[in-house]
């Protein structure tokens, strides 16, 4: 019976979740937006919030946490630097976890988890949403000029007449039988 037994397992040992929930955290704090399943997202909720509440602090002994769980100095310094100074006015709840989809392969349940104001830092930095635009209309564009060439090669294709190299062969017998004459 798991009566009273915290925590999700993932059927891994200790050290696999353990290296699964930091590298999903990593991601969260580097992308700011990441998608997994509803179990994961679940898991990784509460460590990746005590981590920015850390990241608030600031002190010494905060950073100092902080790499002993996620040791890369490029997310550390994020963390500090952008996004929890963003939380300050925030006493939690700085994740929210979106119930997306479920996973083709599997039908797992999938979710996006993302920091909770998202849509509003990157509504202000504009640049992400108007590069999406623009790869959307580079590929409507691509696809439109693609149409035409093949075409082009379909009609190329259908020229070749098989009719003629029908036509080769019986020449090639009827010369034969004048030699013959």
């Amino acid at each position: 019976m798991n009566h009273n037994v915290y925590g999700r397992k993932f059927g891994r040992t200790a050290n696999q979740r353990k290296a699964l929930f930091r590298g999903l955290i990593s991601s969260l704090f580097e992308c700011e937006r990441i998608e997994t399943t509803v179990a994961r997202a679940k898991a990784i909720k509460a460590t990746a919030e005590k981590l920015v509440t850390f990241g608030k602090r600031g002190d010494l002994h905060s950073k100092r946490m902080v790499f002993s769980y996620i040791p890369n100095r490029t997310i550390v310094a994020k963390l500090f630097a952008e996004i929890a100074p963003r939380f300050t006015e925030r006493n939690g709840g700085y994740l929210r976890i979106v119930q997306t989809r479920q996973r083709v392969n599997d039908r797992a349940p999938m979710a996006i988890i993302e920091f909770v104001d998202y849509e509003i830092t990157k509504a202000k930095s504009g640049q992400v949403a108007e590069k999406k635009d623009d790869q959307k209309a580079d590929k409507k564009e691509a696809k439109k000029s693609a149409l035409p060439k093949k075409e082009a090669k379909a009609d190329t294709t259908v020229k070749k007449p098989k009719a003629a190299a029908k036509a080769v062969g019986p020449i090639k017998t009827q010369e034969k039988d004048a030699k013959s004459e």
